[in-house]
């Protein structure tokens, strides 16, 4: 079964930085991290975010008035043979 990931990707990187300040505030683990390709071109930035945090972002970013471009829901991509080199 393959393992899904949610990122919220953003227009730009304030709003990125806005919404992990948010969260962090409220004690809800968000992690910075590069946005997938697979995803969106969009902003360099994404936040990682576990799947039952998911209705919490999206009233944080409500509350907040803080614009995202969407919560995408990418397949986690596992190769255990990155990074290898012995």
């Amino acid at each position: 079964m393959k393992e899904i990931q949610y990122y919220v990707l953003f227009p730009n990187h304030d709003n990125g930085m806005r919404l992990h300040k948010e969260l962090k505030a409220l004690g809800v683990k968000a992690v910075i991290a590069p946005t997938p390709r697979v995803a969106s071109k969009c902003c360099g930035i994404s936040l990682l975010i576990q799947k039952e945090d998911v209705e919490i972002v999206e009233q944080c970013v409500r509350d907040h008035h803080i614009e995202i471009l969407k919560i995408a829901e990418v397949e986690k991509d596992v190769n255990p043979n990155r990074d290898r080199y012995c």
